[in-house]
């Protein structure tokens, strides 16, 4: 099956296949007194600055709501876009498990600017109100739209300016950081970023992310709350050998890359067929678009999986993985053409 549904829908890399492989030899400390996670954290550092403090979890929902329970306490807020994957895909989990109330804004293109801040700010000191921590932003974002370094650095000082923390749930944070040509420190900790997360599931990993505290001090008690919320693996290793794998060269960075790459392409070959219209920015590797005749969305679907993003308009997106190929595209664009022309998609 190749499919257009979700970078997630991708298999792990075969490097990073292969650094587990490697790490399964002979015996090693368990819970991360191991070489791995050493190296591991001694790469994070390289990529987030020398004053960073990681820690591995299992999954992305997990490394978020980490962050905010370690950034908030019980009566304090985030605030972040009505579209973020905070709010609309992990089941309540920020507010269930890190016991933080979600404050949303609309936006149109899924990016938050420091204007947004001030109309949640008007009752700061009122013991009836809820008060704002964090401002939580992805980057990319749910609409693939990303944040330029200078972005971040102003809606940094924006948050740091009324009291505020900013949290980068970095799931796609190396398509980001490849579609604008900088480092991931650049993207994040030079430009005032607190905390931020690296997500290593879309590059080609399998059940590892990396939280990483950007302000010093800013995680007390995180090895406690990392294992009562169940996310401290035993056999660390083989999570910590994939980290290595992918940032130990610039596996990260090709593997983001060719994602984003594959995006465009697809978004030349789609503009070009009749009845196909693109609905936003293509930045990094989504590519959202209106395809008439609506019946045609669920021909194409009979062969390329992927998601109807909005069902009152029948906007779909397609991503992009890092094994995305030239071919997968140009077949897919090649059944767009074919059911433009009135042809069954073979």
């Amino acid at each position: 099956m190749r499919a257009f549904a979700s970078d997630n829908y991708a298999g792990a890399h075969p490097d990073v296949l292969t650094a587990v492989a490697e790490a399964n030899r002979d015996h090693a400390i368990s819970y991360g007194d191991d070489l791995w996670t050493a190296r591991a954290h001694e790469l994070l550092r390289d990529h987030f600055g020398e004053q960073a403090d990681p820690w591995l979890v299992f999954n992305g929902t997990a490394a978020n709501v980490l962050a905010l329970g370690a950034l908030c306490r019980t009566w304090e807020a985030v605030i972040t876009p009505a579209s973020s994957h905070l709010h609309v895909d992990e089941a309540g989990a920020p507010e269930r498990l890190a016991g933080v109330k979600l404050l949303t804004v609309p936006t149109q293109d899924g990016r938050l600017r420091p204007s947004d801040l001030d109309g949640l700010l008007t009752r700061v000191g009122d013991e009836h109100a809820i008060q704002p921590r964090v401002v939580s932003i992805a980057n990319a974002t749910e609409l693939g739209t990303v944040y330029g370094v200078e972005e971040v650095r102003d809606l940094a000082a924006a948050a740091h300016d009324r009291g505020l923390l900013l949290h980068v749930d970095g799931a796609r944070l190396a398509n980001a950081a490849v579609a604008l040509g900088v480092s991931l420190r650049e993207l994040t900790t030079d430009a005032g970023v607190d905390v931020a997360s690296f997500g290593a599931t879309k590059l080609g990993a399998l059940g590892v992310e990396a939280l990483v505290f950007l302000r010093p001090g800013a995680a007390p008690g995180m090895a406690w709350r990392r294992k009562q919320h169940a996310q401290l693996a035993s056999k660390m290793r083989f999570l910590s050998a994939q980290i290595v794998a992918l940032l130990e060269g610039d596996l990260w960075r090709r593997c983001a890359g060719q994602a984003n790459a594959m995006a465009h392409r697809m978004a030349d070959g789609a503009a070009a067929v009749p009845g196909v219209t693109l609905t936003r920015p293509v930045h990094a590797n989504a590519v959202f678009a209106l395809v008439q005749p609506r019946e045609a969305v669920e021909a194409l679907r009979e062969r390329f999986r992927f998601y109807t993003w909005d069902e009152a308009t029948g906007e779909v997106r397609w991503m992009c993985a890092w094994d995305t190929t030239e071919a997968d595209v140009d077949a897919f664009v090649g059944a767009l053409h074919e059911l433009a022309a009135g042809q069954p998609v073979r």
